[in-house]
């Protein structure tokens, strides 16, 4: 009795049998690669069209800073965040005058001229953020520099940490 290979190998030859064998099984490794989580990464989304504008591969306390202009004090704020499994950790922010919108009745202290509050009290699964010419916003990811006007089109963006597949992870390495 003929298997079903065998009746490929008597209609193609033995050659071709073995090529679509490949393929196949090259296909499934990569379905199985991008389908398997291999790591996260920070992904930074359109909010209106849903495009991905950025991924970046992260870890455990990886920090991602949000940097920008005070848009009325004219001075530079830094809000900084933590990934802790799926969820981004507001770990510290950094200003240097009061103004709106800025804590005031928080436990900010001085350190060498400029206002901190350490630990605030926020975490959650995602950060909405309008990037603005003005206030010039900067995505840094573990030292990592991402201009967010430029890249969003001044366009409002969804931050959050998703799961990197294998292939992502072994194409980006």
């Amino acid at each position: 009795m003929f298997t079903f290979i065998d009746r490929l190998r008597e209609r193609f030859g033995r050659r071709a049998v073995l090529l679509a064998v490949v393929v196949v099984v090259a296909l499934l490794a990569t379905a199985t690669a991008s389908a398997v989580p291999a790591g996260k990464q920070l992904t930074v989304t359109d909010q209106e069209t849903g495009e991905v504008i950025i991924q970046t591969p992260v870890h455990e306390n990886s920090t991602v800073s949000l940097v920008y202009m005070h848009s009325v004090q004219k001075s530079p704020v830094l809000d900084q965040y933590t990934v802790r499994g799926h969820t981004l950790v507001y770990t510290r922010m950094e200003f240097e005058s009061y103004g709106w919108g800025l804590p005031s009745r928080s436990d900010v202290r001085e350190v060498n001229g400029t206002f901190v509050l350490a630990d605030p009290d926020w975490q959650g699964r995602e950060i909405n953020v309008k990037p603005g010419r003005i206030a010039d916003h900067h995505l840094i990811v573990d030292g990592h520099d991402y201009d967010l006007v430029e890249r969003s089109n001044a366009r409002a963006v969804t931050i959050r940490v998703t799961d990197r597949s294998l292939l992502a992870t072994l194409l980006h390495s």
